[in-house]
């Protein structure tokens, strides 16, 4: 089997437009679903999959197919039909993040598309179709963010940390998923004001700067992370392990449910603040 090529920094400039008008379609594709009447199903893990999940999820497949064949794709939908890249390029694909929310009929939910080479998310977009706006960046060119109804966009960039500018510590928790370890890490930051968000909007919100940290220490999937690393990073901050180690994609498989994990991050503004969470 032939290694998949290595898509460039050239590559990656050719590609953010056409990659972006197909999030922004399966964006689409996911309001024209009735809530009230759509099919919820459940996967191994206890997560739900609506039909929503299942055409953005086509969408993108499909016009990845047609745009770029030659790069294989990993998506939350299929990972069972991806073969590991190795030091190749290859898409990281969540169609809808934070279903929870949109079964709930909340706006906080996401598509999710990053680009990954040799292990690093070099290119991300995170659409929030709901909220009609769109987070991307790439690696060394910076982020952007864009209104979907009027096609305006503004760069965009991490800030320095609360203290720093006389204010408490904004960090971007999960709404759904809180766990015990990223509360105590955020409780070490005395006066810490929690933004509760669903999905890969919390990525957003610290690439925009009204943010300082985003942690989760506890298990997530690697679809859930990557589009949003990749924006936080181009807006100059930084994504690492509890341990301050950077974060590398498809490598980390669970043995007992075949996904691919990442046991924890932590998403700092300002990459001089990193520090080990324990």
């Amino acid at each position: 089997m032939h290694e998949p090529r290595s898509l460039g920094s050239d590559d990656l400039v050719a590609l953010i437009a056409p990659l972006t008008e197909l999030v922004v379609r399966a964006g689409a594709a996911i309001l024209g679903v009735n809530r009230g009447a759509m099919k919820i199903e459940g996967k191994i893990d206890g997560s739900p999959v609506t039909e929503a999940d299942l055409a953005a999820d086509r969408i993108i497949g499909d016009g990845l197919a047609r745009l770029i064949p030659d790069i294989p794709a990993l998506s939350e939908e299929r990972a069972d039909q991806f073969t590991p890249a190795g030091r190749g390029s290859f898409f990281l694909i969540d169609p809808l993040d934070g279903t929870k929310e949109f079964v709930a009929g909340r706006a906080e939910f996401t598509v999710n598309l990053a680009l990954v080479t040799n292990g690093m998310p070099l290119l991300g977009i995170v659409a929030a179709p709901a909220l009609g706006c769109l987070w991307r960046g790439l690696a060394g060119r910076g982020a952007e963010r864009l209104t979907l109804e009027s096609g305006a966009r503004a760069p965009i960039h991490t800030r320095r940390p609360a203290p720093a500018h006389g204010e408490p510590w904004v960090a971007a928790v999960s709404r759904s998923h809180g766990d015990a370890r990223t509360e105590a890490f955020i409780d070490r930051r005395p006066g810490a004001i929690r933004e509760k968000l669903g999905s890969a909007l919390k990525f957003g919100l610290l690439a925009e700067g009204k943010a300082d940290i985003y942690p989760r220490l506890a298990p997530t999937s690697e679809w859930d992370i990557a589009a949003g690393a990749a924006v936080v990073t181009a807006a100059g901050g930084l994504v690492t392990s509890a341990g301050g180690a950077p974060l590398r994609f498809g490598q980390m498989r669970d043995a007992e449910h075949g996904r691919y994990i990442v046991p924890s991050f932590i998403a700092w503004g300002d990459p001089a603040a990193v520090m080990p969470a324990y």
